[in-house]
């Protein structure tokens, strides 16, 4: 079901709480809420869930009908490798350098007889084509360190500022350029409710997975503006450690920041693992994302990759970034721009000071157009052989449930076409090759999977499904727990149409020998971090913010927010417990900065306790902590200095759902 709907639009008015449980079939309908219908809202009835599974039931967004939007006209397109500006030395070691800029153009996203949207993306200033939304993908090596310079190129052809696309909430705890040095990085306070903020957009780069120093961590609050010619006078150009983190890059490597840039060094002494790159602004993350501020990173080598010729390589591997969004009829994308939207406060508010709602964010943001690398709804014409596909999860807030059926129209859950064999996940190769019926991947997560079409007769069509629902997961079967996304437009991913036989020397799946997996040893520390939403005081059941924070001592949350003393400090080489204690409805991605840790157990509230899931039993630097569950981790850390932990469902990290935390030496 949908998250929820405003008054003025048609459908059911259910929240995003509101579970829908269905016999196979389909004669009763029950709901279970998990929360409060919205303002003004009524129980749905059962005929309309039923109508929910058996008919289109598009998520709203935007002026352009997603049931408009023809599927598989266009070719899934191949992500190229990142163009290196050269190589310099440094200690000794050859480095690979990059010169990536963040800009503004137009791309073809629809299919082709539909305008191009305006999107953000990287690219190499100088290379034509490189520009892309998601970015091209960097190529890097286990031991060969890499050296970016990220520019924020958010400017004009003439080199003047450019405003967003999106509605820029300024009453969050935000990187706020326009509040100058002294408010900088801070939630404004306001007397009444604002106008969203049009200035000069602030940007700073993480590489996500990655093991690195802060000062090249991407820290939220390193920002930069672009070195534009018209910068407002009395605005921030620069985050609130930009400063600190230059001096220290021009220490620790030589790094000569300019303005409107930032350069990072990322040593690449770890596993070989699919990362990636997205923007981290404080307060902003799920607007800059959303426009396209997002890449993949390939780290390949070293003693914990296999040999080449085991797996699918070449034309045979694919980097697959999946996203979700909405459009207009003119082709731009389309973000919310009032909490009206969301549907759980009345129409216009009020807002700020009459309430404590934020005027313009959104609790969570899901599209109703799934978009594989850079494209809507793609075809993929695969031979008859073994694939090895990079997924990543780019979505704000959803939840992919993957399965490859016959049928993308099937009663969920549907019967899968073709085992899907994971051999890694976040942080490398899992210590064993795990076949499954479906691939569940989280925000921010990454899925390294085998496909295998060998068996498959030539001219089969098969279709890429999600399962997952059109609110925030918390686990289940689908279209028996929750309502599967809509089968005709969040439910579909992509078309895989079969060709003929081609040569294939890489070993089968159920054969390969991965690499050891070495378990970490006994905590020395542990920390317990509850995930908690406060819900408005005015409107009954609306989120206005979600955080986290410690447990008091009667089992309830105590709320922490980003600017309060950092509580978690690990201890350089001491492994540490971490007890994500889940008190809210959702499922959260929790990702934990500069480590890759291990998934011990998830303890329920009857104390029953279950270990990972076989595709966690590898590193991991996101996890889902389920409602009502406490998600036991083991990690490490060797690098001191301040990192964050937060829920990468974007908007929640937006709105207080991230800490800091100070690795002690």
């Amino acid at each position: 079901m949908p998250s929820s709907y405003n008054s003025d639009l048609s459908g059911p008015n259910v929240t995003r709480r509101t579970v829908i449980r269905a016999t196979a079939a389909g004669a009763v309908v029950a709901t279970v809420g998990l929360g409060r219908v919205a303002q003004g809202g009524a129980r749905p009835t059962a005929a309309s869930l039923v109508a929910a599974v058996t008919s289109p039931n598009p998520l709203p967004g935007g002026t352009l009908d997603p049931l408009s939007v023809p599927k598989y006209r266009t070719e899934l397109p191949r992500l190229p490798v990142m163009p290196s500006t050269g190589t310099t030395s440094f200690g000794g070691a050859q480095v690979d350098v990059y010169s990536i800029a963040a800009r503004q153009f137009s791309q073809q996203i629809l299919p082709g007889s539909y305008p191009r949207t305006t999107v953000w993306g990287y690219g190499v200033p100088g290379v034509a084509g490189s520009f892309n939304a998601p970015g091209h993908t960097i190529e890097a090596r286990v031991g060969r360190p890499v050296r970016v310079t990220w520019t924020n190129g958010l400017v004009d052809s003439g080199g003047d500022w450019l405003p967003h696309l999106f509605t820029v909430d300024p009453t969050l705890h935000w990187a706020n350029p326009g509040g100058g040095t002294a408010a900088r990085d801070t939630r404004p306070t306001f007397t009444s409710t604002p106008d969203p903020y049009t200035g000069p957009v602030p940007l700073v780069t993480h590489l996500h997975g990655a093991h690195v120093t802060q000062e090249s961590d991407g820290y939220p609050e390193a920002w930069t503006l672009p070195a534009a010619a018209d910068l407002p006078t009395g605005y921030a150009a620069t985050g609130s450690y930009y400063d600190a983190y230059k001096a220290q890059a021009a220490t620790r490597f030589g790094a000569q920041w300019q303005p409107g840039s930032s350069t990072y060094q990322y040593q690449n002494d770890q596993r070989a693992a699919a990362l990636w790159y997205h923007d981290h602004v404080l307060g902003m993350t799920r607007l800059n994302v959303q426009a396209g501020l997002a890449g993949m990173y390939l780290l390949r080598g070293g003693s914990t990759d296999l040999s080449p010729g085991v797996l699918p390589s070449g034309t045979a591997e694919i980097a697959l970034v999946i996203q979700d969004r909405c459009f207009n009829s003119d082709g731009s994308l389309f973000f919310p721009t009032s909490r009206t939207f969301f549907g759980d406060t009345t129409a216009g508010g009020p807002w700020l000071p009459v309430t404590d709602v934020p005027p313009y964010w959104n609790p969570e943001s899901f599209g109703n157009t799934i978009v594989v690398n850079g494209a809507s709804w793609p075809v993929w014409h695969a031979s008859r052989k073994r694939y090895r596909l990079r997924l990543l999860n780019s979505c704000n807030a959803r939840t992919l449930v993957l399965k490859v059926v016959t049928d993308p129209l099937a009663d969920r859950p549907a019967t899968a076409a073709l085992p899907i064999w994971q051999i890694g996940s976040d942080g490398g190769f899992l210590p064993a090759a795990a076949q499954l019926s479906q691939a569940l991947i989280a925000p921010a997560e990454r899925a390294d999977l085998v496909l295998d079409f060998s068996a498959v007769p030539s001219g089969t069509t098969l279709y890429l499904i999600n399962e997952g629902p059109d609110v925030p997961y918390h686990g289940g079967i689908p279209d028996t727990d929750f309502a599967a996304a809509d089968h005709w437009t969040s439910g579909q991913v992509m078309q895989i149409v079969v060709g003929g036989a081609a040569t294939d020397t890489s070993v089968p799946p159920a054969q390969l020998q991965l690499p050891a997996v070495k378990a970490l040893g006994s905590a020395g520390q542990t920390f317990t971090v509850s995930l908690n939403e406060a819900d408005s005081t005015v409107f009954d059941g609306a989120p206005v913010i979600g955080a986290l924070g410690s447990l008091n001592a009667d089992g309830t949350g105590a709320l922490e927010m980003w600017d309060d003393p950092v509580s978690v400090k690990p201890v350089v080489g001491t492994v540490g417990a971490w007890d994500l204690v889940n008190l809210t409805v959702d499922g959260h991605p929790i990702h934990i900065h500069q480590t890759q840790f291990q998934v011990v157990s998830r303890t329920a509230a009857d104390g029953t306790v279950r270990g990972p899931e076989s595709w966690e039993t590898g590193f991991k630097d996101t996890v889902i902590a389920y409602p009502g569950e406490t998600t036991r981790l083991k990690a490490a850390f060797d690098i001191p200095g301040r990192y964050v932990y937060h829920c990468h469902i974007l908007d929640h990290e937006d709105n207080e759902m991230m800490r800091p935390f100070d690795v002690q030496s």
